[in-house]
């Protein structure tokens, strides 16, 4: 047995905080007491099991019963590692967004944007033995969220990342290059380091690109240490 790993935390500044005063909902539901650590049962740290056989892959938001949803059709792709760039095997990762048009196939968005009956905006697949992802969408748009006076949301697309308990859940955003609401953007900006920030923003990889069918854009995530992706969850 190979000896346990100790544990880096992120690097101060790397990591969003709980309670941001440009991002107004943060004043409503982060923690306004110490947090307290609750020892972990065996249901906690080995419970769920997710497997592409109880939790069927769903790797192509760009159409739905074969009809293809409008937009521009898009490749990402990237790997999901520890610290040491050791492979994740086999965690499920969930995809959400908007639709070309910036709106959520949700019925609690009431944006005025046109809904696309062949975008559902969702997806699910499982990391490869070398830790890699590859998922085919449609580029979303930006959106109206009433943050702060005339706030538009960057484009962007949700990832969820499990582990194998239910505690083990990291969620985080994926951001494209050149965008130029990212300045604006309270949320993308909540993180302080720089160089953290932009380990947000995914790349043009042309080696993701399909010729003559979608452009690629590439998506690595790191879960831990001071090189890791700057998480919405992390305390």
């Amino acid at each position: 047995m190979s000896d346990p790993i100790a544990y880096r935390r992120p690097a101060p500044g790397t990591q969003p905080p709980l309670d941001l005063p440009a991002y107004g909902s943060t004043h409503k539901r982060h923690p306004k007491q110490p947090l307290i650590r609750v020892p972990n049962t065996l249901t906690e740290t080995s419970a769920p099991h997710f497997d592409p056989a109880h939790y069927p892959v769903q790797a192509d938001m760009s159409q739905v019963g074969g009809r293809a949803a409008l937009g521009e059709r898009i490749i990402v792709a990237g790997r999901v590692t520890d610290e040491d760039g050791r492979p994740l095997r086999g965690a499920m990762v969930e995809v959400w967004q908007a639709n070309a048009s910036g709106r959520y196939h949700h019925p609690r968005d009431q944006h005025d944007a046109p809904l696309d009956p062949n975008f559902e905006g969702r997806a699910r697949l499982f990391t490869d033995a070398e830790g890699r992802y590859s998922f085919v969408s449609i580029k979303p748009g930006a959106y109206p969220w009433r943050n702060h006076a005339n706030a538009w949301r960057p484009i962007h697309i949700h990832f969820g990342l499990h582990g194998t308990g239910f505690g083990q859940r990291m969620i985080t955003q994926m951001y494209f290059p050149g965008d130029p609401l990212l300045p604006l953007d309270p949320i993308f900006n909540s993180t302080a380091d720089e160089a953290a920030r932009n380990r947000l923003v995914s790349t043009f990889d042309l080696d993701i690109t399909r010729p003559e069918w979608a452009l690629g854009y590439r998506f690595d995530i790191v879960l831990r240490g001071p090189a890791a992706t700057p998480f919405e969850n992390t305390p």
